[in-house]
């Protein structure tokens, strides 16, 4: 079992070293992370993905006031493809596979920051009533925005660190 001095001791040199290497944590003042929060206009959403996507990359980076520096234009498309089948009752499990085409520019110049694609996916489960099965389905698609939310932040961050 590991004292407490040694982990201190450990943690100690591991921060040094990090250090050394010109690591910075991304939302240290100052930092990739900072510099993002209120900053990134998303496009305004059209369709229910669009929504529950631009909720979740607010929920991440905040939302953006009327001085913005950055303008966010995305498109997303979902993919569903049955999974699993059971002869007589048909799809039992739904994969939504989404992709993500964004890019991130500055609001006054125009300049494109950053730019590129994102992919993931997430699945439901059918079941025997239509309202169960539209639940479970728009919580998939929730679940797959906020999952292509967070990689476009960690994105954006890493970009910006450069």
């Amino acid at each position: 079992m590991w004292s407490s001095k040694r982990r201190g001791v450990l943690l100690g040199g591991v921060a040094l070293a990090l250090a050394g290497c010109g690591f910075t944590p991304a939302y240290a003042p100052g930092g990739a992370g900072q510099t993002l929060r209120g900053q990134v206009r998303a496009r305004d959403p059209e369709n229910d993905a669009d929504f529950d996507f631009v909720a979740a990359l607010e929920s991440r980076l905040g939302r953006a006031g009327a001085g913005a520096r950055y303008a966010l234009d995305y498109d997303i498309t979902i993919d569903r493809r049955g999974s699993a089948s059971v002869a007589g009752l048909g799809e039992t499990r739904v994969s939504l596979i989404g992709a993500l085409r964004y890019r991130l520019t500055q609001a006054d110049s125009g300049a494109e920051v950053a730019s590129g694609s994102l992919r993931n996916f997430t699945n439901y489960s059918t079941t025997a009533t239509q309202l169960a099965t539209l639940r479970a389905q728009e919580d998939a698609q929730a679940r797959l925005m906020r999952i292509l939310a967070d990689q476009l932040t960690t994105r954006l961050i890493a970009a910006l660190a450069e």
